[in-house]
């Protein structure tokens, strides 16, 4: 592996190294072999911390930058890990993108990010694009069928976030433990009658937490109903405010914190006072989630966690000699309380 040492200062005590700088040089230098110098570059945690310093700093000394296509040209990898949204403009993505790029930079990794605008052909299309020039892909609430998803993960490693796919690796938030804090919440509160506002453009999410309600509400006392807005959207959830004011519920649960937040908005425009007339809680607890008049009641998804989790599980996977880091399959949310929840007002 080769590198550009244009601009780089040598440590007095380090001998001079003419040209591109090797890892057979750092080996000289240090006094170990090339494979645990290779090994050191590549892969940081896999050494002790103090042969780890070494390797590090007569790199740094020697002027070493990794040359990433002479790593490809002798590794077959890339050291380039993709990351595929539906919405990069979403921001319950911010704190699950931090989470990769966490994991990736500790990795010595390059992260890539793309956009698929919630369409499955696009989606395709980009992963078909990245193909050649990553080593693995963390999709996220992928929009693909399951037969293509696991196409694309018999040619690359590949973990599902937010999305089960049987037979591929994938983590994701439970949303029960939330949801059941969320509903107890409401009865104690004194709600009989909610509904669940999904979206009809994630139905494997949006199906599976509507199952979860209506199994769980009626123990608590509570009717539940399911109002499907087009998109998990501002926009979406906002149109729908006449459906959920006719079905004469108390209280609305909804698929995630924009939809809470365009709820909030249609509900101020048609003079419905929250949480008064109507309570709502989100779910995601987004950036932004305090900013709402009532600041929204919601429930949080640790997706920091979730992003860090992926990708150290899809490098755990590029090395077929490797013990592969045990990856949990989903992770607990909580319910954070603010205002926009309170007691139904007594009917006439």
């Amino acid at each position: 592996m080769a590198g550009d040492v244009s601009g780089a200062r040598a440590h007095p005590n380090t001998p001079r190294v003419h040209g591109a700088v090797t890892i057979y040089d750092i080996a000289r230098v240090t006094g170990l072999s090339p494979s645990t110098v290779s090994r050191g570059l590549s892969k940081p945690g896999r050494l002790n911390a103090t042969t780890q310093e070494r390797i590090r700093q007569a790199a740094a000394d020697l002027g070493y930058r990794t040359n990433p296509m002479a790593r490809a040209l002798n590794t077959g990898k890339t050291g380039t890990v993709a990351l595929i949204l539906p919405n990069i403009t979403n921001p319950v993505f911010f704190d699950l993108i931090r989470g990769v790029e966490k994991g990736t930079a500790e990795a010595g990794f390059t992260l890539v990010l793309a956009e698929t605008r919630g369409r499955a052909e696009r989606e395709t299309e980009t992963t078909e694009r990245l193909l050649p020039t990553v080593d693995g892909f963390i999709l996220v609430a992928s929009r693909m069928d399951e037969g293509q998803v696991r196409e694309l993960a018999a040619r690359k490693p590949v973990v599902m976030a937010n999305r089960p796919v049987p037979g591929v690796p994938g983590i994701s938030t439970d949303y029960t433990t939330g949801t059941a804090a969320a509903l107890q919440l409401l009865a104690d509160q004194g709600h009989e009658s909610i509904a669940f506002l999904s979206a009809e453009d994630t139905p494997w999410i949006s199906r599976a937490r509507w199952e979860n309600i209506l199994t769980n509400a009626p123990s608590r006392g509570m009717k539940v109903v399911e109002i499907a807005a087009s998109s998990a959207t501002i926009e979406a959830a906002g149109a729908s405010l006449p459906r959920v004011l006719a079905s004469g519920v108390t209280a609305v649960h909804t698929f995630n914190d924009l939809m809470a937040i365009g709820l909030l908005q249609a509900c101020r425009s048609a003079g419905v006072v929250v949480p008064d007339e109507l309570s709502i809680i989100g779910f995601d607890d987004i950036f932004g989630a305090t900013f709402t008049s009532p600041p929204l009641t919601t429930i949080r998804a640790p997706l920091g966690t979730l992003g860090y989790a992926a990708v150290r599980h899809l490098l755990s996977l590029q090395d077929p000699n490797e013990e592969h880091e045990q990856l949990r399959s989903s992770l607990p949310t909580e319910l954070v309380v603010r205002d926009s929840v309170a007691r139904p007002a007594v009917r006439d």
